[in-house]
């Protein structure tokens, strides 16, 4: 998860055994300012997707099941945001032990809720391009919440065991001291749960995708005369290859500096300062998809105007397309929504 650091860094990288800057230094407020601005980016846009969902296309696909509890997890993600913030600028929790151990829990059951559903979602939309017939019956709503809910329980169960690990007792809130092969252990539990399987899934799957798109596309004659078709695939492509790209730049630096720390005796102000930014990179991850959306996604893009500038309340030159857009028109259609 990503309040999770090594056993001498407290959860946001700042050195526990080394000496501290000052409360409210200006690297302090810098970082204590881009959390809040990270937050209130993902709160905002997550909480757009979810209104999108719920009110124009009311998850009448799977894949909008899916987009709807990833911004419900992500949303939920930036709600911790504000306490690390809090400690990276006084330099201490000041929220008690329980608080502590509680949004440690949520920190780690939406963070990998988030990346589960995401996972999901590649497989979803490879089935609803290679065969959509033959995948329709897995493809409701219905068995979509289902997965959602599982895949919700299974967050749970698996960063439970490590986030009441957390404690304050310390002055900050940070895992428990741990032996360095107990670190490496988790590190790389949460590293292959939380990461590898999920990144190894999405290329698979977006690979499958872009394939069976190559292997559909009709001969340069005819593709010539459709450009709409063209534009569609181009869609898609820079979709699948955008969602993977920023989920690695994301998570990738994060785990790679937490695998670092176990081979340094002491931890470095530098390190600690680097460590702060990896971890505001890895939150970040959770206000990217809402962006994604509407940069990528016709559906979502429509649906944002349609909710952000109604065309009752604008001037006849700034009107928005209020068009209904149905998401799950067709298969060619129904793909260009991110995953």
């Amino acid at each position: 998860m990503a309040a999770s650091s090594p056993p001498d860094l407290d959860y946001n990288g700042t050195g526990v055994d080394e000496p501290r800057a000052p409360e409210g230094d200006g690297y302090g407020v810098a970082m204590a300012i881009l959390y809040l601005a990270v937050c209130v980016v993902g709160l905002a846009g997550n909480a757009l997707v979810i209104v999108a969902v719920l009110k124009l296309d009311k998850m009448a696909s799977s894949a909008t099941v899916y987009i709807l509890n990833l911004a419900v997890a992500d949303g939920l993600f930036m709600a911790g945001l504000p306490f690390i913030a809090s400690q990276n600028f006084q330099n201490r929790w000041v929220f008690g032990d329980a608080a502590c151990k509680v949004v440690m829990v949520l920190d780690g059951v939406n963070q990998f809720t988030s990346v589960f559903c995401l996972t999901a979602m590649s497989v979803d939309r490879y089935m609803a391009l290679a065969d959509p017939l033959r995948f329709a019956r897995w493809r409701t709503p219905r068995r979509a919440k289902a997965v959602a809910a599982l895949l919700w329980l299974s967050s749970l169960l698996t960063i439970l065991p490590m986030a009441l690990h957390f404690s304050a007792e310390r002055g900050l809130c940070v895992p428990d001291p741990v032996s360095d092969a107990r670190w490496l252990a988790i590190l790389s539990y949460t590293f292959v749960a939380g990461f590898a399987l999920p990144f190894a899934v999405m290329t698979a799957s977006y690979a499958a995708l872009l394939l069976t798109l190559r292997a559909r596309r009709p001969p340069p004659a005819a593709a010539a005369g459709d450009p709409e078709r063209r534009r569609a695939e181009r869609q898609v492509a820079d979709a699948v290859v955008a969602v993977v790209v920023v989920f690695a730049v994301c998570w990738l630096p994060f785990y790679t500096f937490n695998f670092c720390s176990l081979h340094q005796s002491g931890v470095a102000p530098a390190f600690a300062r680097a460590f702060e930014l990896v971890v505001l990179l890895s939150y970040s991850w959770s206000c990217a998809n809402p962006i994604l959306y509407a940069c990528l996604s016709d559906a979502f893009r429509k649906h944002f105007r349609a909710l952000l500038c109604p065309a009752a309340k604008s001037s006849p030159s700034m009107q928005c397309d209020t068009e209904r857009y149905d998401l799950n028109d067709a298969a060619a259609r129904d793909v260009t929504v991110l995953a």
